[in-house]
């Protein structure tokens, strides 16, 4: 159990991995959703392109704007 509210499953779309830092994007229904992680989180939880995730958001603010 998480205590973050703002979960979402999704595919993992594309990992880049760098010397420290990775990038994930994740794809959760028409939207993309990319994280910056540690290399090590990605080989911990061995992380692959087509791997079912949870994107979870834990933000301080959140801004809508409307055009």
């Amino acid at each position: 159990m998480l205590s973050a509210r703002n979960q979402f499953k999704g595919t993992v779309k594309s990992v880049k991995v760098g010397n420290v830092m990775a990038e994930v994007v994740v794809q959760v229904g028409n939207v993309e959703v990319v994280a910056a992680i540690t290399r090590g989180s990605v080989e911990a939880m061995d992380i692959k392109v087509g791997d079912e995730v949870k994107a979870v958001i834990k933000a301080t603010e959140v801004m809508v704007a409307k055009d």
